[in-house]
């Protein structure tokens, strides 16, 4: 069965696909512990769900196994060198970096319908069966799950390791009432190397494989709702939607793998999209641009709030190679000048359609504004 498992998913798009047992009962610790150190932030749903997601047949009664699955994400036409590509976008004061994982369609919508397809294979050859499919949507612990059935290890930026294609992948699952062959774990291979943890802005891996969500830009640029503390502003550089550094600096991402699904080709220009391109749409371009996207969930305002501070650390020559003087050597002084103008123009007519957000948006702009060159910033 699990030989035919594993055909039904690579013809799905599927890169490698376990089967993990339901007692996660040693997680449970080191979850109760993540949780009450509040590093969850305010994903009060992390909370609130408690220990369910250590327990998957209370999620859905009657789980007896997890079929895990892992899909490849990076676009078919990006070229090798791609890590040195995307800080090279991190360099270049005029860009808005989006996390390569965003450039294509929304993964979770993805993932899950051919997730649910391969179920439908698999009750094809065995009969009607219970079944959940999942991907990133509900109480699950995928990357311990995932580890367990053999996808990988747990890094110690706390994502999934392949030795097959490195971190670069999404993850889905399906609980079901079928007691399927289960697949081996896979031993943890990433040795002495702390090039994650000592790559990450913020400084939110504090501890091996331990992740303070507060202080990761993935979640301050995605998850966060209301204002982005003023200390972690200066290290987001001009990351406007999640975060690649851990990733970019990891020896195994030199075998990571390109999608096999066009899905997760570069839309609408966001592997070059440029800060004041991005700034210049309202609402309705933003809903229009991003239909299809994972970045759509934002909204509107935590999308021009993420902006802001970019172009405030453009500002600040923060972004780009810097100088003795700590000015960015290849920030033109008509950038700079176009930023101010495009933000001042914001303050005298912010958008309407920001309602009750607008206030907040506003504080970031103003915040911007007040960056100059050379100026230090906050400790994080």
């Amino acid at each position: 069965m699990l030989a035919s498992l594993r055909q039904w998913a690579t013809e799905l798009g599927f890169s490698q696909i376990g089967v993990a047992d339901v007692d996660l009962s040693s997680a449970e610790g080191p979850l109760r512990d993540w949780l009450a150190r509040g590093f969850h932030g305010e994903m009060h749903y992390m909370a609130s769900h408690g220990l369910k997601r250590a327990r998957p047949a209370e999620l859905v009664p009657g789980t007896v196994r997890v079929i895990t699955a892992r899909m490849d994400y990076l676009p078919q036409a990006l070229p090798e060198g791609w890590q040195a590509m995307s800080w090279q976008r991190m360099a270049t004061p005029s860009a808005a970096v989006v996390s390569l994982y965003a450039h294509g369609r929304d993964y979770h919508k993805v993932l899950r319908n051919r997730l649910q397809k391969l179920a439908e294979r698999l009750a094809e050859a065995i009969g009607p069966f219970g079944h959940r499919a999942f991907t990133d949507s509900a109480p699950v612990l995928e990357v311990e799950l995932a580890s367990r059935s053999g996808l990988g290890w747990r890094g110690k930026h706390s994502l999934l390791l392949s030795r097959q294609s490195g971190s670069t992948f999404f993850l889905g699952e399906i609980y079901v009432d079928v007691p399927l062959p289960l697949t081996p774990p896979e031993s943890a291979h990433c040795g002495q190397c702390r090039a994650c943890i000592d790559a990450c802005p913020t400084g939110a891996i504090v501890e091996e494989g331990v992740v303070d969500a507060r202080r990761c830009i993935s979640y301050l640029t995605i998850e966060l709702d209301g204002p982005i503390p003023e200390p972690m502003r200066a290290q987001m550089g001009n990351r406007i939607y999640g975060c690649d550094d851990c990733q970019l600096v990891c020896p195994w991402n030199k075998f990571a793998q390109r999608a096999s699904l066009p899905d997760f080709d570069a839309r609408i220009g966001l592997d070059r999209a440029q800060l004041l391109q991005l700034w210049a749409w309202d609402e309705a371009t933003f809903l229009r641009s991003t239909e299809g996207s994972a970045i759509r969930r934002i909204g509107f305002a935590r999308w021009q709030r993420n902006l802001a501070v970019a172009m405030g650390n453009v500002l600040a020559g923060r972004v780009g190679a810097a100088n003795a003087a700590g000015q960015s050597t290849d920030i033109r002084t008509d950038i700079r000048t176009d930023i101010r103008a495009a933000l001042h123009a914001w303050l005298d007519a912010p958008p309407s359609e920001l309602g009750e957000h607008t206030a907040s948006v506003a504080e970031h702009v103003r915040w911007a504004l007040a960056q100059q060159p050379g100026a230090p910033a906050t400790p994080v």
